[in-house]
């Protein structure tokens, strides 16, 4: 449980906070996490450090780590984490990939398990390479120009400007289902990739990427983002609506991923300038904290219910609506987006209010999901800040959103 002698940090966003913050995370992890007869990591730990599962390989975590051990690498100036960013890259190219050119989704040591192609992993590949690349991996360069080639080849559909989300191994079927999370989590890899390179496609996707979900798209859910769709690229408002729970897809607005979306627009704003990006990048932090902050605990809650006028609702068998929160868990995720969010818009504008929202978040962070006995962030919390289980970290966690927020703001300090 949170202690009383958390360390006092007046200024959030000096690098010297966000370096050791960083260090913190990696500590928890490294080397143990570094599979040395299998290859590739460990991924699987309980809150104390002890791993509970050394087989599973996901290919989310794979490539979180990469960028975990990239990004430190670029922070810390430690050369023992370009080793490790390397030996998980070798991972992904010898293990993880398939004949087809695809990406299996999970093994179980070396064997695959789940060879499913999905959109949302090829995005953390993408992801993984562009950073290696940046922290001066340069075998990750071919491979970033042949995922990017291998989505567009397969997930991406130029009449609607975005990619789906499942196709199957041998790409023959692909699944009806389309979800704006894949596409955000793409932008952010269009992003990095354009980072790495200076390559105009990349950036160039990104930013068609990110008008076609927070504006285009957005027009049919009160300019918010919601995350389920049919085939056409229609709402989905019952899209899981049985089962609100679901790790990948689960039912209603997610705040978290309007901040998300607010720390990528402002990122893809230095790089491309439109002038609807901040508005957008405003509203949907406003929204979040107005809508998802729990003023008498603390944190974040996870998702809430559309607002639908009765006749509509009738009209699709639902009951009528107005924003009510579904799902009360606090994620570690929902917390390090918002951090990052509100320092970059903290910065962007000069406002107050965003700064004092980034001192709240992260120091909320700290005193309930960050362990400062054995290192890293627990997952999640229920609604009385309290843990459900010892699991810190299950498969493809690794830390990656919070170091991820540090990264994007220790390069701005």
């Amino acid at each position: 449980m949170p202690t009383n002698d958390q360390p006092n940090h007046p200024n959030y966003r000096t690098k010297n906070f966000l370096q050791s913050h960083v260090q913190q995370i990696v500590d928890f992890y490294y080397p143990k996490c570094i599979d040395s007869d299998l290859g590739g990591y460990i991924n699987q730990f309980r809150d104390d450090g002890s791993i509970f599962d050394d087989q599973t390989k996901h290919l989310v975590g794979t490539c979180r780590f990469i960028y975990v051990f990239s990004v430190a690498a670029m922070m810390l100036d430690k050369p023992e984490y370009i080793d490790a960013a390397k030996h998980g890259v070798k991972f992904l190219q010898d293990h993880h990939k398939q004949p087809s050119g695809g990406y299996a989704w999970l093994l179980s040591g070396l064997e695959v398990t789940d060879a499913t192609n999905h959109c949302y992993g090829h995005a953390f590949v993408l992801l993984a390479y562009a950073t290696a690349l940046k922290a001066g991996i340069k075998e990750a360069a071919q491979p970033l120009a042949e995922t990017f080639d291998l989505m567009e080849n397969n997930f991406w559909r130029a009449d609607d400007e975005l990619y789906v989300d499942e196709i199957s191994s041998d790409w023959s079927v692909v699944d009806p289902y389309r979800g704006q999370n894949a596409n955000m989590h793409t932008c952010e890899a269009m992003i990095a990739a354009f980072e790495a390179t200076g390559e105009e496609r990349y950036l160039e996707r990104a930013t068609t990427l990110a008008k076609r979900v927070c504006i285009d798209l957005a027009k049919d859910s009160d300019g918010m983002i919601w995350e389920h769709y049919k085939e056409d690229w229609s709402i989905d408002w019952k899209y899981n609506l049985d089962d609100p729970k679901d790790l990948f897809r689960p039912y209603g607005y997610l705040v978290g991923h309007w901040t998300e979306w607010t720390k990528l627009l402002l990122i893809l704003e230095e790089h491309n300038p439109q002038e609807w990006m901040l508005p957008q990048a405003k509203k949907l932090f406003d929204s979040a904290v107005e809508q998802g902050w729990d003023h008498d605990n603390g944190g974040f809650n996870y998702s809430i219910s559309p607002s639908i006028e009765e006749e509509r609702a009738n009209a699709l068998g639902l009951p009528a609506k107005g924003g009510e929160i579904i799902d009360t868990d606090r994620y570690y995720w929902g917390l390090s987006e918002t951090i990052a969010a509100s320092g970059l818009l903290a910065s962007r504008t000069g406002e107050a209010e965003y700064a004092e929202w980034h001192e709240r978040t992260w120091k909320w962070s700290l005193e309930n999901l960050v362990d400062h006995e054995y290192g890293g962030w627990y997952r999640i919390l229920d609604s009385n800040n309290e843990r459900y289980d010892d699991l810190k970290s299950p498969a493809s966690k690794t830390d990656y959103h919070p170091a991820a927020a540090c990264w994007e703001l220790f390069q701005r300090a």
